[in-house]
């Protein structure tokens, strides 16, 4: 996090030009390093707030297709309960991509791009909203709320269109260099980031002394999702469904895309109990709450979840396979469910080597 800065700064705006700067080139410092976008996005939206005196400040980024705005970092009121979605032309963050040009809202019921119907969990009465452009394309909407009407001026528009040019260039690079090691729909790693980075976290582990335990997940009865809704529906399930799993786990826990419907969680500085507990939660919740799609559809889908813990002496293969056959054993039970490996055996146990 920008070092000075908080979520949970009073939204109160910055008018000492002193702190102005201050903010901007600490900010400016930030955003030279080399950090994971998710801090360069929390950088921004948190010097939003405190210049500007809102609420409430958000990043949205186009996913790959161009087509849907996601949310990539938010700050200040409403920053925990789950974050909407929005298509490129839908509401006015929609607008503000589409078109490419800024909006200064004094009382959002008043206008007719204000969408009406999502259920905010905060109140808005002004919004304003600067385009992130990059190689002369917009990339994303930087966007600031209060819930007073006429919250912000010429002077707030200003900042934060200066706020939106000098962050957009190295937001872009650090998403870039994210995708490269992403999968485009979900935003979990790619399969091929996956050994790697077991090896990674095996050898920490070695060193620290600590445990490590992988979750092996499978959406069950993907295929009928597919066939009955659609592809599109399908993408969104998947979409959906890393979304949950990031919430229920910490944030040194690494989701990857295996392929199709199938997901491993990295769970690194983790044995076997928490593991457990952490599969449960993700089986439990996406079990408990339908997942809603655009146009009202709602749809039941369940896990079958794997767990396996390092036993010291596997390669990143052997214990992924372990989580895999662990998986396969959830479904054998019935599937909505959670498996854990039996412990491979060692040279010494009963039946093992060159014991009659």
């Amino acid at each position: 996090m920008l070092a000075g800065l908080s979520s949970s700064i009073p939204a109160t705006p910055t008018r000492d030009p002193e702190r102005t700067l201050e903010i901007l080139l600490q900010l400016t410092a930030q955003l030279t390093g080399d950090l994971p976008l998710e801090d360069f996005l929390e950088a921004v939206t948190n010097a939003a707030r405190e210049m500007l005196g809102a609420h409430h400040a958000s990043i949205r980024l186009l996913d790959t297709s161009r087509s849907m705005l996601l949310s990539g970092a938010r700050s200040g009121t409403g920053d925990i309960g789950r974050p909407m979605e929005f298509r490129r032309d839908e509401g006015v963050l929609g607008w503000v991509v589409e078109h490419g040009q800024p909006v200064r809202i004094d009382e959002v019921d008043e206008d007719p791009r204000w969408v009406r119907g999502k259920p905010l969990s905060f109140p808005v009465r002004s919004i304003m909203a600067e385009p992130l452009w990059s190689s002369g394309e917009v990339i994303g909407v930087l966007a600031v709320t209060s819930p007073n009407g006429k919250a912000f001026g010429n002077d707030e528009q200003l900042m934060l269109r200066l706020l939106a040019n000098c962050s957009a260039p190295p937001i872009e690079r650090a998403r870039l260099r994210r995708l490269a090691m992403f999968d485009d729909m979900t935003l979990a790693f790619n399969h091929r980031y996956l050994v790697p980075r077991i090896l990674e976290e095996m050898e920490r582990a070695t060193r620290s002394g600590g445990d490590l335990s992988l979750l092996y997940m499978d959406l069950d009865h993907f295929k009928s999702v597919n066939d009955k809704h659609g592809h599109a529906a399908g993408d969104v399930v998947l979409r959906l469904f890393a979304d949950r799993v990031r919430k229920a786990v910490r944030r040194v826990d690494i989701l990857v895309r295996r392929g199709g419907e199938e997901f491993v969680l990295v769970m690194p500085a983790t044995g076997a109990t928490q593991a457990h507990a952490s599969a449960s939660r993700i089986q439990q919740t996406l079990a408990a709450e339908d997942l809603e799609i655009d146009g009202g559809l709602r749809i039941r889908q369940t896990v079958s979840i794997g767990v396996a813990t390092w036993d010291r002496r596997e390669t990143p293969e052997q214990l992924e396979q372990r989580a895999d056959e662990a998986m396969y054993e959830a479904k054998r039970l019935g599937r909505n469910r959670v498996a854990v490996a039996t412990p491979t055996p060692r040279p010494s146990d009963p039946g093992v080597g060159g014991g009659s």
